[in-house]
C-alpha cells in the first residue's frame, strides 16, 4: 500500500500542537519517519527503518535466525566454510554447534565429530599402539605392526566410503584430508586410509552404487 496523499507523520505528536496545523510539515516528516522508524504498508525504500534494523542486529549472529545470505559470512567468523551441497538446515545446525566443538580442538573426539558432520560418514581414529609381530595376524611392517614400538605423536584415520564412484571418492578424500590438516595438533603426524565397500552378494552388490570392483586412487 502506498502512502496516502493526506497521510502525515506520527512524529507530529512529539511536537507542540501548533505544528500539527501545518500539513506540509506533516508530509515533510514522513521521509524522516520512513528512514528512522519505517512506515507500515509503505512500498518505498527503505522498507525497514533504522530502529528496526538496529534492533535486529543480534539475530545476525544467531545461526538459527540469521538470513540465508548471512550464513557464509557467519561461517567466516569461525574460520570454516559451508558445504554447497548441504541443506540450509544442515548449515544452520553446523554453525550452531561449531563453537562448542572448538573448545575440544586438537582432541580425537573433536576431529571425529567434525569429520562426521562434514562427510556424513563414521570415521575411526586409532592413536599409536604397539602391535607385536605375529605371522598371519600382524605381519606387515609399517601397516599393522611395528618393530621397537610405534612412532610418537602419530594417529591413523580410517573412513569407509559406501558410495565409491570416482567423483564421490575424490571429494570426500579432499574434505577429510583438509579437515585433518586444519584440526590436528601441529606436532602430530597421521596416515589417512579410505576404505571402500567390497562386493557381498545380498549385502553390497551394486557396482557403482554400494560396492567397488578394483581400486580407485586416493
Amino acid at each position: 500500500m502506498a502512502i496516502g496523499e493526506t497521510q502525515t507523520s506520527s512524529y507530529l505528536g512529539h511536537l507542540p500542537a501548533i505544528f500539527s496545523e501545518d500539513p506540509l510539515l506533516g508530509r515533510f516528516l514522513l521521509a524522516f519517519e520512513q528512514v528512522l522508524s519505517g512506515l507500515p504498508g509503505s512500498e518505498g525504500e527503505p522498507r525497514r527503518g533504522l530502529e528496526e534494523i538496529v534492533a535486529a542486529i543480534p539475530s545476525l549472529f544467531d545461526p538459527l535466525e540469521t538470513p540465508r545470505e548471512f550464513l557464509d559470512w557467519l561461517a567466516g567468523w569461525v574460520a570454516l566454510g559451508l558445504r554447497a551441497d548441504w541443506r540450509e538446515e544442515q548449515q544452520r545446525s553446523f554453525l550452531a554447534n561449531i563453537v562448542s566443538l572448538y573448545r575440544r580442538r586438537g582432541t580425537r573426539q573433536n576431529l571425529i565429530e567434525l569429520l562426521r558432520i562434514y562427510t556424513g560418514l563414521e570415521p575411526e581414529i586409532a592413536e599409536g599402539q604397539n602391535t607385536v609381530f605375529q605371522i598371519g595376524e600382524h605381519s606387515t611392517i609399517g601397516v599393522d605392526t611395528q618393530i621397537n614400538g610405534s612412532p610418537p605423536h602419530y594417529f591413523r584415520v580410517t573412513v569407509t566410503i559406501p558410495n565409491p564412484n570416482p567423483a564421490t571418492l575424490q571429494r570426500q578424500n579432499q574434505i577429510v584430508r583438509a579437515l585433518i590438516d586444519l584440526e590436528k595438533p601441529a606436532h602430530t603426524a597421521y596416515d589417512y586410509h579410505p576404505t571402500h565397500t567390497t562386493m557381498q552378494i545380498g549385502v553390497h552388490s551394486q557396482v557403482g552404487v554400494d560396492t567397488l570392483l578394483g581400486d580407485v586412487a586416493h
